[in-house]
């Protein structure tokens, strides 16, 4: 099947922030005309300095933001031409996010949270599938825990195990590995590219992690709000 639309694209992508004490020279500028094009299956790494609009781009090209101006494509559908409703029945669909600061419910376990989204979905077993990434993680003994009964690292863990068990042909991950240790992020990374190639999961990444950007085959450099490919980390 042939499409005419784009899988994953940003088409003169910006957004602009207002300073409403004053002029509108003074607004704020986070992403100015950003393009690109990300094929189905790729895996990509967007880097940049603190501050420079890589985490509002990541969620942009999920959905959960709307641009200022331009156009943005998630799996061949145009997000600027759908509402709320549709964005977030994409996604659910469509996408895994992994969060920099977790997402997880505390009313919820950790098996718990991973095991919602699947049933979201409509999974059968739901509870099979949350305890099999659990265990990816290194997490087995750990499912019945409460998110403030976990450490950073382990919150990140679980948060990573809840994208993976959700099987999308889209992750999107903000800083997967950041507050991991060596060899947890290294293990984790091993995932990463795992799913990416036995699952042709596209893969999006900001992060700092050298290691993991250069595993990416593609890197995107985000300065000042706008956006270059790198030849190289």
């Amino acid at each position: 099947m042939s499409y005419s639309t784009p899988f994953l694209a940003a088409r003169n992508v910006s957004q602009i922030v207002a300073n409403p004490q004053a002029t509108q020279a003074n607004d704020l500028h986070i992403l100015q005309d950003v393009n690109f094009t990300i094929e189905a299956g790729q895996s990509v790494a967007i880097v940049g300095a603190s501050g420079s609009g890589k985490t509002t781009l990541l969620g942009m090209m999920a959905g959960l933001d709307s641009p200022s101006h331009g156009q943005l494509f998630l799996a061949h559908k145009d997000l600027t031409q759908l509402d709320e409703e549709g964005r977030a029945e994409l996604r659910k669909h469509q996408v895994a996010f992994i969060f920099q600061n977790f997402q997880l419910l505390p009313s919820l376990t950790a098996l718990e949270n991973i095991m919602l989204p699947l049933e979201v979905k409509g999974s059968s077993n739901a509870s099979v599938l949350a305890e099999q990434y659990l265990n990816h993680v290194g997490l087995a003994q750990r499912g019945h825990h409460y998110p403030n009964q976990l450490s950073g690292g382990e919150q990140q863990r679980v948060a990573i195990a809840r994208a993976f068990a959700a099987q999308a042909p889209i992750l999107f991950a903000d800083e997967p590995t950041g507050n991991l240790d060596t060899e947890t992020g290294h293990h984790i990374i091993e995932l990463l590219f795992e799913l990416n190639q036995q699952h042709h999961t596209t893969l999006v990444l900001v992060t700092h992690n050298l290691q993991l950007a250069q595993r990416c085959q593609r890197r995107l450099s985000l300065s000042a709000g706008q956006l270059t490919e790198l030849n190289d980390v």
